[in-house]
């Protein structure tokens, strides 16, 4: 191994000659300018930075070591003339190892670079990869003298160059979107059509077939899980498992490699971009889950992969009691501290090279309460979304919180900033719960019907603040959802303890899998009225991936450890008729902005007409009392939409005017006769969609004003009548 000395070093397996220069701050990460690369890396607190080369990805150890001289604002950089695209790198980092303290320096420990734009591989697991020595009595106290290199990947220098051929982000607006939450992987690990080596990858996602599936499902957004390099963990490695779903993220830069399929040097950042590329073409924008709360280097006697070895205490939230320890919002050991200007600078760092380099159109937050905390308490107001507010790039695209972590105080429904969506799982919650038959009001369901106005309409947000989702990746499926009252995790290895245990789920009269037919009809029949509710809904509807399929996780509401057939959507099993149906629902909803409106009901007779916005319906025919809202629980009502108060323009300033529907919704088990609104509402109701038996379309079957309509039992009705 060679060490920097006069300005110039040597490969020693190519006798390579390399000329080193201070080199410049910024940008942070490895920079290629044609000519040579740039290297700046922060730490406020090491004492001496060494820039690692390596060969070849055979090599265990670097071949080069070269002593970082140049430190502008705690920023190290040096520039080593004749590198580029390709060179494999990693970091060793000085300073005092004081757990005590909240300094945890080794340099026998390769790091990875927190601004890397592409990794080489995954994390080898090794007692190496621990700064202190495992089984040691003193634990974290103690000091490994270990070399991690030969178990970590290393850093690549990327060529950032890339041909978009004129691709612009679609800019699809809140009220025209529907979100597919999908995994890389899942999404087409299975398909019979996709070619084998491309399965499960970036490629396999850009595919013709899958985009041709994704055009005609309807959907205008597909939100991935985690696609930032992520670790799997130890103990779920050795169980024959693995971390699926990439909660566990170790840089904010790198599409993960387990996802490509045409290479690991840099390959993976082009085929990541390709798929971006082919979805935009197709219309579709491309919404990450990004997990900016915590890192994959967990409590204090979690591994030192990256941020922890280059400066523990700058870039993490320390306990003020010990500075040993970590605050941890998230239930995963860590918490990033994003009250620090660096860490700031890195996350809007990271979401705006996501943006203006990998061409993203928006984000969703995991457990991004944990983002808004101060010294312990939530603040919606604090630097981080302040930062982002003001940001020209960041500001401009989809920004979707989870609003919650782990602590009580976390839970943040209704309380995000203009500019933000939110998952609403008060929506989920209620919506399952109106099917299932639980005492519900129905208050709480026109609530979550109509856009969710009691957690949104103040401070100038819209009906399209409010994500609605039935389902997600976390807990059951849709199918699941009306085949199980219990979860089954009995394959995650922790005797059925993980998961959540209240899911508001109805298995129809059997826990699981069934040969009766009347129980199959029924769950059917309960997919098709969650998804109704879901896509006619004001807000903007999330659909996971497979639910459309009738996937099933075999009744696990929490398979994040599991990379088989639990996860993967089984294209050769699907469930055709609720696919048809699912898309014809979609398109149903994407014709008629009836239920795609961007301002709330305002229960008022629409301009040159007595009849208001909305109306809500008793059976016979009366309308719902202030009584019936506060008393009745939500067995069924009737809901007339007036398709000319949507009281809003097109982008040519044209006023919106739809079709006006009657919807009915019935939760009670046998058929209810509803009598349809007088004349002033609509003549000539024409039958729509019927959830008893799976009917799209239009019926040719005409309803007079006043006259009396069946609907079945647990089913929504919709009918509509024709703009005059």
């Amino acid at each position: 191994m060679d060490l920097f000395i006069d300005n110039q070093i040597e490969y020693p397996e190519t006798q390579r000659t390399l000329e080193v220069r201070p080199g410049k701050p910024y940008p942070l990460g490895a920079s290629w300018d044609g000519n040579g690369v740039n290297f700046a890396l922060f730490s406020e607190n090491a004492h001496s930075i060494e820039l690692c080369l390596f060969e070849n990805q055979q090599a265990q150890i670097e071949n080069v070591k070269i002593e970082i001289q140049e430190v502008t604002h705690h920023v190290w950089h040096v520039y080593v003339v004749g590198l580029g695209p390709g060179q494999l790198y990693g970091y060793r980092v000085h300073g005092p190892y004081e757990p005590q303290n909240g300094h945890r320096f080794n340099p026998n420990k390769l790091l990875i670079d927190p601004y890397a734009k592409a990794l080489s591989g995954t994390i080898e697991w090794d007692d190496s990869l621990f700064a202190y020595e495992i089984g040691s009595e003193e634990q974290d106290m103690s000091f490994s003298t270990s070399d991690s290199a030969p178990y970590v990947p290393k850093s690549v220098v990327i060529n950032q160059q890339f041909d978009w051929e004129g691709d612009e982000l679609p800019k699809i607006p809140y009220h025209e979107t529907i979100i597919y939450e999908a995994h890389v992987n899942g999404l087409t690990r299975l398909h019979p059509d996709i070619p084998e080596e491309i399965r499960g990858a970036y490629a396999g996602v850009a595919h013709p077939v899958t985009i041709e599936y994704l055009k005609e499902l309807g959907i205008t957004a597909i939100e991935f899980l985690p696609v930032h390099h992520f670790v799997a963990d130890r103990h779920l490695l050795e169980k024959g498992l693995t971390n699926y779903w990439g909660y566990n993220t170790l840089n904010f830069f790198a599409p993960d490699v387990r996802y490509s399929s045409s290479g690991t040097l840099g390959e993976q950042v082009t085929e990541f971009k390709n798929m971006v590329k082919a979805l935009h073409e197709a219309g579709i924008e491309v919404i990450l889950d990004v997990v900016y709360n915590h890192t994959a280097e967990g409590n204090h006697l979690g591994p030192t992969l990256s941020f922890k070895g280059i400066d523990n205490s700058s870039y993490y939230r320390l306990s003020p009691e010990d500075c040993r320890f970590y605050m941890d919002y998230t239930g995963t050991g860590n918490t990033l501290n994003a009250r620090l200007p660096f860490v700031l600078g890195l996350i809007m760092d990271s979401l705006r090279y996501w943006v203006t380099e990998m061409h993203v159109d928006g984000f969703r937050f995991d457990l991004a309460s944990s983002l808004a905390r101060t010294l312990h308490e939530t603040d919606t107001l604090g630097s981080f979304f302040n930062i982002i507010h003001q940001d020209p790039v960041i500001s401009q695209v989809k920004l979707i919180a989870e609003p919650w972590d782990i602590h009580e105080d976390g839970y943040m429904v209704g309380k995000f900033p203009p500019g933000w969506a939110e998952w609403n799982d008060r929506f989920r919650d209620c919506v399952r719960d109106y099917w299932r038959g639980a005492e519900s009001k129905l208050a709480e369901f026109a609530q979550r019907f109509t856009g969710s106005a009691d957690l949104y309409q103040g401070g100038y947000r819209s009906p399209t603040a409010s994500i609605n989702l039935i389902t997600a990746h976390d807990g059951f499926t849709l199918h699941d959802l009306v085949s199980y009252n219990e979860k089954h995790n009995e394959a995650n290895g922790e005797d059925n303890r993980d998961g959540a245990n209240d899911n508001n789920s109805w298995n129809c009269g059997v826990e699981g899998p069934t040969d009766d037919q009347d129980i199959i009809n029924l769950r059917n029949k309960q997919k098709r009225n969650m998804l109704t509710t879901l896509f006619l809904s004001q807000g903007v509807p999330m659909l996971v991936a497979g639910d459309e399929l009738g996937k099933t996780q075999q009744g696990n509401n929490n398979a994040y450890c599991h990379d088989d057939e639990i996860s993967w959507i089984d294209w050769e099993g699907a469930d055709r008729s609720l696919l048809e149906f699912t898309k014809r629902l979609i398109w149903f909803c994407r014709e008629h902005p009836t239920f795609r409106r961007r301002r709330w009901f305002q229960g008022l007779p629409v301009r040159g007409s007595e009849i208001e916005d909305i109306r809500w319906y008793l059976p016979e025919g009366d309308l719902i009392t202030e009584e019936h809202w506060a008393n009745d629980l939500a067995k069924s009502l009737g809901i007339y939409l007036n398709g000319k108060g949507i009281r809003c323009e097109n982008e040519m300033g044209e006023r919106i005017t739809d079709d006006s529907f009657y919807l009915i919704f019935n939760a009670h088990d046998q058929p209810l006769d509803y009598i349809l609104p007088a004349e002033k509402c609509g003549r000539g109701w024409h039958k729509v969609l019927d959830t008893s038996d799976g009917f799209i379309g239009e019926d040719s079957q005409a309803f007079s004003q006043g006259s009396s309509v069946c609907v079945q039992g647990r089913a929504v009705l919709v009918l509509m009548c024709h703009l005059e």
